[in-house]
């Protein structure tokens, strides 16, 4: 599976954008995808992803704000950001892995296949 990330942009405060992880190769369906994130001089975190069959799970952080959503007929995963924080601004990967459930979603910071980063900056 190949992933491209778009939607990275420069947003003040309270603002939105939406990114968008486009797969290619494979059915995005059949696997575990979402987003991860990397702030300067953090580690890298998990963000937001769903499974094959659609569940979804986000980091304590980003609840109420964020929503991942998959297109199938696309082949592409988006986050919707919105009521944006300055503390949100980091490069954010989108992922995939296969076998993941719920339960387990967190691990997709062991992903099977990334895409390159885009960055989301949040002025206050």
């Amino acid at each position: 599976v190949q992933l491209q990330a778009f939607g990275g942009g420069l947003v003040q405060a309270g603002g939105s954008l939406r990114l968008s992880c486009v797969a290619s190769g494979r059915t995005l369906s059949r696997y575990a995808s979402g987003w991860l994130r990397q702030a300067p001089g953090k580690e890298r975190e998990f963000v937001a992803a769903l499974t094959w069959s659609g569940s979804t799970r986000y980091a304590d952080s980003v609840k109420g704000r964020f929503t991942i959503s998959r297109d199938t007929a696309k082949n592409t995963v988006y986050l919707q950001m919105n009521g944006l924080k300055p503390e949100d601004t980091a490069v954010y990967y989108c992922a995939a892995r296969q076998g993941l459930i719920h339960s387990s979603l967190t691990q997709l910071q062991e992903a099977d296949y990334w895409g390159q980063g885009t960055l989301v900056t949040v002025s206050s």
